[in-house]
């Protein structure tokens, strides 16, 4: 006898124990909470206030109170 059965043995339980690479696109949609007042672009929880402020400046011409009433420093 040879060693092909345990070889085969090895492959199927390394497959079964194998974790495969999972997409982050759904966990990071909903991380997703911070939301633009005007134009509606989420933002990441986070994100922090120098971002959103330039975002309002560049974007809006406008303060983060106005496009980010929510957001809490």
């Amino acid at each position: 006898m040879g060693n092909g059965a345990k070889a085969q043995q090895k492959r199927d339980r390394n497959q079964k124990s194998e974790n495969k690479a999972k997409s982050q696109l759904k966990v990071n949609q909903q991380a997703c909470d911070i939301q633009c007042q005007i134009c509606r672009s989420t933002f990441l929880k986070t994100t922090k206030a120098p971002a959103l402020t330039e975002h309002a400046e560049n974007k809006h011409g406008k303060s983060i109170e106005e496009c980010f009433p929510t957001f809490q420093q």
